[in-house]
């Protein structure tokens, strides 16, 4: 099995929002979207790992990141895995992996995937620190920012290279924080049985679903903005996901289901077809 059908495997496995957009993707684009999510997806499941603590966390996360700022035309076989030393069993495939998917990525743009994975790392590894304390708003803009909103960026980063694509970089954070938050909201019981709570201090859930709705507007004029092309077709569905699911929490729903989710797409997908 090749790289790519490698990374397209793994992505199939450990996410039911990306695989669809990312497979649709042209051939170039699709690789360098590929390798930005598996990296950051490497991450987050150190940053989401239930048996690791918060220091081993931020010392394998902060391992990554000085590796991804090592690297050069790519990274030798064992660049990461000394820095996985002795958790080889308990870290998640798709982290194990992170060397595939940091070369998966045409090399004109590979390193700007690296950075961004390294900034995020070092990001990550502050809130485990802090053990993820979210008091005010500022703090979870900062936060959203961190692990989000600059995913945002880096997307607007990958459709200029691949076809010049201009965005409005305000609303590319938008999109991020947007999806996020309905995460947060989403994930809310289950992070609170591990000690975290992402709502700042005094929030509900009504503050978090309009916290939510305000940057999903920044990504509704985001996607709006968008020409025909790979970029639209990527963005519309991630984002008529995550206002499908904000719809369901706030009708009393614990998340969408699988049917929920190939409903909507299919109701995205017969409607984009009658437009075009």
């Amino acid at each position: 099995m090749d790289l790519r059908q490698d990374a397209l495997q793994i992505l199939k496995e450990t996410s039911r929002t990306f695989y669809i957009p990312i497979s649709i993707l042209p051939s170039g684009l699709q690789e360098a979207v590929a390798s930005a999510y598996l990296c950051m997806r490497a991450i987050d499941e150190i940053e989401d790992h239930p048996e690791l603590d918060n220091q081993t966390k931020a010392q394998l996360l902060r391992t990554i990141s000085l590796t991804l700022q090592a690297g050069v035309d790519g990274f030798a076989v064992d660049a990461f895995s000394s820095g996985f030393s002795g958790y080889e069993n308990t870290l998640a495939e798709v982290t194990l992996g992170i060397r595939e998917w940091s070369i998966l990525a045409p090399e004109s743009i590979a390193p700007r995937i690296w950075d961004a994975t390294a900034a995020m790392a070092d990001r990550m590894a502050y809130w485990a620190e802090q053990n993820w304390q979210i008091k005010t708003e500022s703090d979870l803009d900062r936060y959203t920012f961190g692990v989000a909103g600059a995913v945002g960026l880096l997307l607007s980063d990958l459709w200029a290279w691949y076809d010049s694509t201009e965005t409005n970089r305000t609303q590319a954070i938008g999109f991020g924080r947007g999806l996020q938050a309905v995460n947060i909201l989403r994930n809310h019981t289950e992070d609170l049985k591990r000690g975290v709570d992402f709502y700042p201090e005094g929030w509900t859930a009504a503050n978090m679903h309009e916290y939510a709705r305000r940057n999903l507007a920044l990504a509704d004029a985001y996607t709006k903005h968008l020409p025909p092309g790979p970029a639209l077709d990527f963005c519309q569905i991630p984002l008529t996901l995550a206002h499908g699911t904000l719809d369901a929490l706030a009708n009393g729903k614990e998340k969408l289901s699988r049917t929920d989710v190939l409903a909507l797409l299919k109701k995205f997908i017969d409607v984009n077809m009658k437009a075009s």
